[in-house]
């Protein structure tokens, strides 16, 4: 299936991108445009203006496609947070993440074209996957 968000991605495109592989799609093919009127026909767009899996009712993008699918784990929840406050930063959640997340995304978005930036976000939401499940198993912080 192929999917459509804006050019220029970072911390929320490149969280959902993950997501979509991670749990919905995991052949997902990514197309990048300048809006909404650019979306090739059968695609699904996110991450855009008036778009379903869009920001809606205060949420980003990403917790948007989870309350659209119904994913309830709670890691991607923590996820949620964590890219919210990056891509928003409206202090709703505390996670004292975000801001250097958001560096990150944004510095592999200067360092390279959109392909390569999914290519390299993957691992780091991976990792920010497993540190937070082990930590869910734990009931502490990882060493």
């Amino acid at each position: 299936m192929k999917w459509a968000t804006r050019a220029g991605i970072h911390i929320d495109r490149a969280a959902c991108a993950w997501l979509i592989r991670r749990e919905i799609d995991t052949e997902a093919e990514f197309v990048f445009v300048a809006g909404p009127a650019e979306v090739p026909a059968e695609t699904t767009p996110f991450d855009m203006r008036g778009v379903e899996l869009g920001h809606h009712g205060g949420d980003c993008s990403f917790e948007t496609i989870l309350r659209r699918y119904e994913l309830t784990d709670p890691v991607l929840w923590r996820l949620a947070e964590i890219v919210h406050e990056a891509d928003l930063d409206d202090e709703r959640f505390d996670a004292p993440e975000a801001p250097g997340l958001d560096v990150v995304l944004r510095g592999l978005s200067l360092a390279g074209d959109d392909i390569h930036t999914l290519a390299v976000a993957g691992p780091i939401f991976d990792g920010l996957y497993e540190y937070y499940h082990r930590e869910t198993l734990l009931g502490r912080a990882p060493a």
